[in-house]
């Protein structure tokens, strides 16, 4: 095993497929799982999908992967913009954190402009949709090498 993914999602995300499907589109938090993690088939990383409504288990969770995990994918949703613990917790992770948006936030209300997990990602993929997550796996791939 070469090692652990986590791909961490906030608020509202387990609404996908119905939540404002105008701006989010009709796919599911589990057609984007089945997806991620067929693009790790044969890779030798296996990977841990999760999504949490509460700010504490978020933090939780990437306090356990200082240990466990090689990489994070997050899309913190709503605590994009507000979860100084959020971001606090991913300063102590050493690999990788790439973060992820389905909408493109600069097109959308002010208040979601700015993302606080910004400054500790080493990327953001921000309007792709559901692909973003796609795409976040391919470029933690490259940089775990």
């Amino acid at each position: 095993m070469a090692g652990r993914i986590l791909i961490l999602n906030g608020p509202n995300l387990n609404m996908m497929g119905t939540r404002e499907p105008e701006i989010y589109g009709t796919e599911t938090l589990a057609d984007v799982e089945k997806r991620c993690r067929t693009l790790l088939d044969g890779t030798g990383f296996e990977l841990d999908f999760k999504q949490s409504n509460h700010e504490g288990e978020l933090v939780d969770w990437i306090q356990q992967a200082i240990e466990a995990h090689q990489a994070i994918i997050i899309n913190p949703a709503a605590y994009s913009h507000s979860s100084i613990a959020i971001l606090d917790a991913l300063k102590m992770f050493s690999g990788p954190v790439l973060e992820v948006h389905i909408s493109n936030i600069h097109h959308r209300e002010a208040f979601r402009h700015k993302s606080l997990v910004t400054a500790r990602a080493n990327g953001v993929i921000v309007g792709f949709g559901m692909q973003g997550y796609e795409l976040a796996v391919q470029r933690v791939l490259r940089l775990l090498g």
